[in-house]
């Protein structure tokens, strides 16, 4: 178990007629991001939130609360709480595994929550052998089980030591790419501009390490906070300028240039420091002749 955090659910893992008590635990959090209060500006008192009556506009109590469904506007089905619980499949603690797919099977779209799955003390062999057996199949599992409130499907996947599980959206979450993109237009790009666009593309490639991404807003705000604080104003961003369509082949030529030219500058420097080295072997090298013939290399006169 990680110290110092608290298992978000604890169940079993079965697989087959094996199963192993579990547990997650929450992979990303937002915990450490800079939060705002909302700050009554003539007083500057920190700022209440009060549920109030739609149509009397009075304040209404958190115990005279509840829920409802509209069915017509401003004509709801009231569902009381206990209703809604009542209505939530039992849940059997239990993350059944119900196929095994490719990994790369599952569209990022579909992806919402990571979690990390840790086995407890006494279902450590049985966890590590499903671990290692999707490893070697280079596969992942599809599970279901009741999580927060609500019947939720998992994708697991081996990660690490362990495995990790995120939760997915259902197929009526995600919105439709046909209608995101339906008013894009058909363009088809060639010669000289696609070929520079690979160039660009070629010359930028790297790898992808997380610790190096910063996180430029959060950045951000702590400088504000600090120039508040010191009574200091900070300096306005410059606006992005948008390529034009008659200004993008001279974009593309012109960051192609500059590729090429910070290039061809390390292959200068390297070649550089390489004749240096080789002056300096030279050097050592007439050196060394020079003592062992006994005389003494001249100065040149200043």
């Amino acid at each position: 178990m990680p110290s110092g955090q608290r298992a978000q659910w604890k169940g079993f893992l079965k697989f087959g007629e094996v199963s192993c008590g579990v547990a997650l635990y929450t992979a990303a959090s937002t915990s450490e991001r800079i939060t705002f209060n909302t700050i009554n500006k003539a007083t500057g008192n920190r700022v209440n939130r009060i549920f109030i009556d739609s149509e009397t506009e009075d304040p209404v109590p958190k115990e005279a609360q509840t829920k409802g469904f509209e069915i017509e506007n401003g004509q709801y089905i009231i569902i009381d709480p206990e209703e809604v619980s009542a209505a939530i499949p039992e849940s059997n603690k239990t993350l059944e595994i119900e196929a095994f797919i490719p990994c790369s099977d599952v569209d990022d779209v579909y992806f919402d929550k990571p979690y990390y799955l840790t086995p407890d003390k006494m279902g450590g062999d049985a966890f590590a052998a499903l671990r290692d057996a999707m490893k070697r199949s280079m596969v992942a599992a599809i599970a279901r089980t009741v999580l927060f409130r609500r019947m939720r499907t998992v994708l697991i996947r081996p990660h690490g030591k362990g495995l990790i599980a995120s939760t997915l959206n259902y197929d009526y979450e995600v919105r439709s790419s046909e209608k995101a993109f339906e008013e894009m237009p058909k363009l088809k790009i060639q010669g000289e501009m696609l070929e520079l666009a690979k160039h660009i593309i070629s010359t930028k490639k790297g790898e992808f390490d997380p610790a190096t991404f910063d996180d430029r807003y959060e950045a951000a705000l702590a400088d504000l906070v600090k120039a508040k604080l010191e009574g200091k104003s900070l300096p306005k961003p410059k606006k992005v300028q948008v390529s034009k369509p008659n200004d993008l082949l001279a974009a593309l030529r012109e960051s192609a240039g500059m590729m090429k030219a910070a290039d061809d500058k390390t292959k200068r420097t390297a070649a550089n420091a390489n004749q240096g080295t080789g002056r300096q072997r030279a050097a050592h090298g007439v050196a060394s002749k020079a003592a062992s013939s006994g005389a003494a290399p001249r100065r040149k006169a200043s």
